[in-house]
């Protein structure tokens, strides 16, 4: 196999030149020796093969650095000069035996290209599931395990991390853990979507808590503070004097995570409440209530029905 100086060939003197040089240099020559300016010359044709074959190794960082060994230990400083040597190549092959070092052979590239183009690497279809989780657990977030059947029909358990403040519905992404890839091809990805459910204490609604406060029928009559337990602490509220079931209290601040530091709203609906069992001075002061109280909530009922 013949050395070639490719640097000799694009007309540089040495190696100590930069990528700009280097292409610079082979525009000039593929000018000077292109095959439509020197029609039916077959000196001009060789020569014009040779400077895309130098250009090819020495604009390629990793074929240069190769090259470069052994043309230092080949010509070095020494700078002689080495006679142009034709090598015979092959008919259907533009490229020479000392190219092909860096780049293997024609056959090989194609063959390489064919069956890269015949299977192609397929990523794997991603896969989702679903899972419930309270809204404290969502509050605060959890590390969760779940079991979860794969294609193949085997049980997998995987280890997630719910973070604090997630929303509903938002998907948690393990990569990697879907339908398996082709070719080649990556793995597809498991998603799992987080569904918020209502527990005994809350509901959640976008950023907004809602919850219930119980109140004693003397309570709600005559006013109080009372505490209302939040989500992450205990709340004092005022209960206005004459509130009834079903009325609502909203407590800005103290509802569910925005995701921005800030929080939405707790909303506590009253609902007013009746000892099952008496004991009798209980039952002698409703009776003596009964006895004097003007109050009669069927009648306000019916007043406001005949005013619509």
């Amino acid at each position: 196999m013949i050395f070639k100086d490719y640097y000799k060939i694009l007309g540089i003197e040495n190696n100590k030149v930069n990528v700009d040089e280097i292409k610079q240099a082979y525009r000039e020559q593929a000018k000077k020796y292109h095959p439509d300016v020197n029609v039916g010359d077959r000196i001009s044709e060789e020569r014009f093969k040779d400077i895309n074959e130098a250009y090819r190794v020495l604009s390629n960082h990793t074929s240069r650095r190769k090259y470069d060994r052994m043309w230092t230990s080949r010509i070095g400083n020494k700078r002689k000069k080495q006679a142009y040597e034709e090598s015979k190549r092959e008919k259907n092959d533009v490229f020479s035996d000392f190219f092909h070092m860096f780049f293997g052979s024609e056959e090989e590239r194609k063959e390489t290209t064919k069956k890269s183009r015949k299977n192609p690497p397929v990523k794997g279809e991603n896969v989702e599931t679903a899972i419930s989780i309270s809204v404290e657990e969502a509050f605060y977030g959890l590390n969760k395990k779940i079991s979860l059947r794969t294609v193949d029909g085997n049980m997998k358990t995987f280890d997630i991390k719910v973070p604090a403040g997630i929303r509903n519905n938002e998907k948690i992404r393990l990569i990697g853990q879907g339908k398996s890839g082709q070719f080649g091809g990556k793995n597809g990805d498991l998603f799992i979507k987080i569904q918020i459910e209502p527990d005994s204490k809350f509901e959640l609604n976008g950023y907004d808590l809602y919850t219930s406060l119980a109140l004693t029928p003397w309570e709600a009559a005559l006013g109080t503070k009372v505490n209302l337990e939040g989500i992450d602490d205990t709340i004092s509220v005022y209960i206005p004097a004459g509130i009834e079931s079903g009325e609502k209290l909203r407590i800005p601040g103290k509802g569910y995570k925005d995701g921005k530091g800030g929080r939405g709203d707790l909303t506590a609906t009253i609902q007013i409440m009746v000892p099952k069992k008496l004991t009798k001075k209980e039952r002698e002061l409703f009776e003596g209530l009964k006895e004097v109280s003007k109050f009669k909530p069927r009648a306000k009922k019916r007043e406001k029905k005949n005013n619509k």
